[in-house]
């Protein structure tokens, strides 16, 4: 045990020296699944929690094609420019088959990954529901023991399911492009009513009257929603054009204007306080699969599932006695 405290305390104290390739190894080691690291990653996000929680924490999400990564770039840069140090989570989607990931965010954020006060990450998320992977939580947590001052976390991109990035981040910031109403339909009961911000984006040449009759439409229906319009403000919608690079300032001014309000009414701790009970409940249900996984447990499993087909035991009965065999 002196030996994983001793390497864990050596890994934070890097960590809080600025080390870009101290925080990509601490990350790698908290996206393990290797049962010999998981003491090592414990006792390093313990070392390291008393340096976290000062960040302003972005998410963003969008429909495939919005130009979310691009849109990124152009953010990261504006705020770099403007005195931040900015972190960037760039999850990837796993292939189902051989489980592994793209990971091409990072070639669309070439020049932000080019600045010295930058950090790019992309992440597999290895079938984890709600648009982030699964160790997205502990990745931010280390981002900002690291001194970034500003953390994106880019989503999936479904637009489905994107409840746990919004307990992970301040801002919630939705992607759309002109003409998207089929996946906005789809996003209906999903992230559109959990986003903070909404923007069109790939305002720009032919497309950009497109883009501001969508903003005007978005805007309108967005304010029949209560909380859409108290998270909107005045301005409603932007258009931007990640490409050209118009509509960034003012639209950090209002992301950082909405975190500024979110903390100043006290929403922001509530909202933190409540991402963070959520994190813990789904720690508890992926140890519990794992734990559920054992072969002697699968073995139990199949022995209560062929009672209940034989309808010796009912449902509860079954999940009771597996449950008491966890001990």
């Amino acid at each position: 045990m002196a030996e994983v405290g001793d390497d864990s305390v050596a890994l934070a104290a890097a960590l809080a020296a600025g080390d870009r390739r101290a925080l990509a190894r601490a990350i790698t080691l908290v996206e393990s699944e290797r049962a010999e690291d998981g003491s090592l990653s414990e006792a390093l996000l313990a070392a390291v929690l008393p340096r976290t929680g000062r960040s302003l924490r972005l998410g963003v999400s969008g429909p495939p094609g919005a130009g979310k990564s691009t849109l990124i770039d152009a953010l990261g840069r504006h705020a770099i420019a403007h005195g931040e140090r900015v972190a960037v989570l760039a999850i990837d989607p796993s292939s189902p088959i051989g489980g592994g990931s793209i990971l091409g965010d990072k070639t669309r954020m070439s020049r932000l990954a080019a600045e010295p006060a930058s950090f790019v990450r992309p992440s597999p998320s290895r079938g984890a529901l709600g648009g982030v992977g699964r160790r997205t939580h502990e990745s931010l947590l280390l981002c900002e023991a690291a001194g970034y001052s500003v953390v994106i976390v880019e989503t999936l991109g479904t637009g489905q399911g994107d409840h746990a990035v919004w307990d992970n981040v301040d801002c919630l910031l939705l992607v759309l492009i002109a003409g998207a109403g089929d996946e906005l339909q789809g996003m209906k009961r999903g992230v559109l009513e959990l986003a903070d911000l909404v923007v069109v984006n790939k305002a720009d040449g032919e497309n950009r009257a497109a883009a501001e009759q969508a903003a005007s439409e978005l805007t309108a229906a967005l304010g029949l929603a209560p909380r859409a319009r108290s998270a909107m403000g005045e301005r409603g919608v932007g258009t931007v054009s990640a490409r050209e690079e118009s509509g960034i300032a003012p639209l950090w001014s209002a992301i950082e204007a909405h975190v500024a309000r979110a903390r100043a009414s006290g929403e922001l701790e509530r909202r933190r306080a409540e991402g963070e009970v959520r994190a813990l409940d789904a720690e508890v249900e992926r140890t519990l699969r794992e734990r559920l996984g054992a072969p002697e447990l699968v073995a139990e499993r199949r022995r209560l599932g062929a009672l209940v087909l034989e309808k010796k035991l009912t449902p509860r009965e079954a999940a009771r006695k597996l449950i008491e065999r966890l001990g």
